[in-house]
């Protein structure tokens, strides 16, 4: 006779990060030294200089706020909590008629996590194409929620533009969100991984002072049945 059991499944979707990881158009690419070695030096130690936006990361507040807090300035719950899938690989944008279907679900979440299919097209030029983001109504609808935060499976929840010019109006999205402290989570991966609901989502940042972004390990952990003889 099998015996049912549950197994904790975790899932990885966080970027590994190298000098050759894609950044944001006009930022700068992370860069490693190599300061000792064993057979030198008889430890190892690698110096990385690196944007704190790089890979799979969190954006805070202050990331685009004036007097708004930084990744530090928050307690360590507000990485962590119960997380749901929204598939948007068939949209062109993510409007608030859409998003309205799946009201009842997000109300029992903390974390929403925007599956667009971009994360396909990581490390080719299409990838700095638009992806479907928020319309300003389904940014600013989402705040009325007990959010934690958003994240997505692409650079940006809002269009993606020049980091040399940056204009408040550049990013509505960021802003709107931002205000309200629910953090955004950029350049997630393997969301086709997870079961659309029913996942505990972490995303635990460098404790940097005063750091507007933090680079983060992403994962995602669910239930599984397995049976055994």
């Amino acid at each position: 006779m099998k015996m049912k059991t549950l197994q904790t499944k975790l899932i990885d979707l966080t970027r590994l990060i190298n000098e050759n990881i894609p950044v944001y158009p006009d930022t700068v690419s992370p860069s490693f030294e190599v300061l000792n070695t064993v057979e030198k030096n008889g430890f190892a130690e690698l110096k990385m200089n690196l944007v704190l936006h790089t890979g799979t990361h969190i954006d805070a507040p202050c990331h685009m706020l004036t007097n708004a807090k930084s990744i530090d300035q928050f307690p360590i719950d507000k990485f962590i909590g119960r997380g749901m899938i929204i598939p948007c690989s068939h949209k062109e944008e993510i409007d608030l008629v859409y998003l309205q279907t799946f009201e009842d679900k997000i109300a029992q979440v903390e974390f929403v996590l925007f599956y667009t299919g971009w994360q396909n097209k990581w490390n080719t030029k299409e990838y700095f194409n638009d992806c479907p983001t928020l319309t300003p109504e389904a940014a600013e609808w989402l705040t009325k929620f007990r959010l934690k935060g958003i994240g997505i499976d692409a650079f940006s929840l809002d269009k993606v533009s020049s980091a040399e010019i940056v204009k408040s109006e550049d990013f509505p999205n960021h802003h709107t969100l931002l205000k309200q402290e629910i953090l955004l989570i950029e350049n997630l991966t393997n969301l086709d991984k997870i079961p659309d609901s029913g996942f505990m989502f972490q995303c635990f940042p460098l404790n940097i002072e005063n750091a507007d972004g933090s680079p983060v390990r992403a994962i995602a952990t669910f239930n599984t049945s397995v049976y055994e003889s």
